[in-house]
């Protein structure tokens, strides 16, 4: 009988919202609509976290800017950030409610390194130059990395979690890829178009190829001999779209990055040991020292600029005297090596580079791209960005996160039986490797399309550190 009212309460209520909302539609008011959108996002956060962070994880490709859309000038991605921020309120009001996170967890040698540089993030936005611009960048970075980094580790506790991780990123992203392909086609495969096709999902070309640089080697995962055919053939078909979509991208540095990752995987597999390339390594630096001369001197007889070309557009990758892309990531290189020297330690504060470098630019560096409004990217690199932004101490913490996370993960990677989770932790290095490549060249991590993966993947090894390799390591010497 109480079931039965219940079920009349339900049908009630639902009648009277369909037609309070009907009435404001024809009012042209159409806000009501999303309160059921609204009130299941805010049952699932209270009642089921898990199932809200993979909604957020699927959306993330699919997000809006609505800075590119016009709407009141806020630099946000909908509906992701917002999520974002709800979620990380929750973590520190359940923290201070029950002081019950796992200590492993804050022990980690990577998670300290990331405890580092937030910590010094703060610091240098007290200091900082624009202090409101400084906070809202601390205020971003903070709800990335508590989502993404300390709920994900937890999270991926339960071995299932990785492949939801990874597919609900994956198969949204397939569907922009093809999207951007299609409106590409449209234009010819040319390379002007290319940079813009892939609006309003992603800003330009350089930030969709990255990611899709960064979750291609995860692709390779799913066509093992353990895994059903369904599976293998639907991993064939990806590798196929992204395939497409990372030639078409015309994103030289998500070209290099992966080069870089074969390389790594050839380093793995072969078990190279480290003294070895550590001698290769200070080899090539030696003869690079020696050849410095007349490497510079070739690099500036390239005239080869971007080009619809595939072959030409590979060439214009090491073009230092014409191509207007690469002069002006090295103006914005010189630019912020000038803003440290003037301020080496606290720097100019984070996320302001964009707003106080145009007086350290050289007119003799600029370019026809070059702007003084704080326009067309940031510091176009994750570890000089950072140098001119929180100085020293922030460039080298965020480089000590990523050699902290290689060197526990590599460990990990030789002491996992044969199996999957020795294979996921070889995917996930490499892929996680293709954007620290291309922070060199780049920087996103302002952004949810990369900090998801970013601190998502640096999540999944802490955690298969924590909690999984020690159980498989026990039953392998049994």
């Amino acid at each position: 009988m109480n079931h039965l009212l219940k079920s009349y309460w339900i049908y009630f209520f639902s009648f009277l919202f369909i037609a309070f909302n009907s009435l404001l539609v024809a009012y042209e008011f159409y806000y009501l609509a999303i309160l059921p959108f609204v009130l299941a996002i805010i049952f699932m956060a209270f009642y089921r976290l898990e199932k809200l962070m993979w909604l957020v994880v699927f959306f993330t490709p699919l997000s809006l800017n609505l800075e590119e859309l016009e709407i009141g000038g806020v630099g946000m991605y909908l509906p992701t950030e917002p999520l974002m921020f709800g979620i990380m309120i929750l973590f520190f009001l359940k923290l201070i409610h029950s002081s019950s996170y796992d200590m492993k967890i804050v022990y980690h040698p990577v998670t300290i390194a990331v405890l580092i540089n937030l910590s010094w993030v703060f610091i240098t936005s007290i200091t900082s130059e624009m202090p409101i611009i400084s906070f809202k960048f601390l205020l971003a970075r903070l709800w990335f990395v508590v989502c993404f980094y300390f709920l994900a580790v937890q999270l991926f506790k339960n071995r299932a979690n990785y492949k939801r991780y990874f597919w609900a990123y994956i198969i949204p992203l397939s569907f922009v890829i093809i999207y951007t392909v299609i409106r590409l086609a449209g234009y010819g495969f040319q390379e002007k178009p290319a940079h813009w096709v892939m609006e309003p999902f992603f800003k330009d070309h350089t930030s969709y190829g990255a990611v899709l640089a960064m979750y291609f080697p995860l692709l390779f995962l799913f066509i093992g001999k353990r895994y059903p055919v369904h599976y293998k053939v639907f991993s064939y078909i990806l590798i196929g779209i992204f395939s497409v979509g990372l030639v078409f991208s015309y994103t030289r540095a998500a070209w290099v990055s992966l080069i870089a990752a074969f390389i790594l995987f050839l380093i793995y597999k072969y078990r190279i040991k480290f003294k070895i390339l550590m001698m290769i390594g200070g080899s090539a630096i030696f003869i690079l020292v020696l050849s410095w001369s007349s490497i510079i001197m070739n690099l500036e007889r390239n005239n080869q600029d971007s080009s619809d070309n595939l072959s030409e557009h590979v060439e214009s990758i090491s073009n230092v005297s014409t191509d207007a892309s690469n002069l002006e990531r090295l103006n914005r290189w010189n630019s912020a090596w000038r803003m440290f020297q003037e301020r080496p330690f606290f720097g100019w504060g984070p996320g302001t580079y964009v707003f106080q470098y145009a007086p350290f630019q050289l007119s003799n560096e600029k370019t026809i791209i070059s702007t003084n409004a704080g326009e067309n990217g940031n510091a176009h690199s994750e570890y000089i960005g950072p140098l001119a932004e929180s100085g020293i101490i922030g460039s080298l913490s965020m480089i000590l996160i990523v050699i902290l996370v290689y060197y526990k993960g590599s460990l990990l990677y030789h002491k996992l039986p044969k199996g999957e989770l020795k294979n996921v932790v070889l995917g996930t290095l490499l892929g996680l490797l293709t954007y620290v490549i291309h922070g060199v060249l780049n920087n996103y991590l302002d952004t949810d399309k990369a900090s998801v993966p970013f601190w998502g993947f640096i999540a999944l090894i802490v955690a298969i550190d924590i909690y999984h390799h020690k159980g498989l390591l026990d039953s392998e010497t049994k």
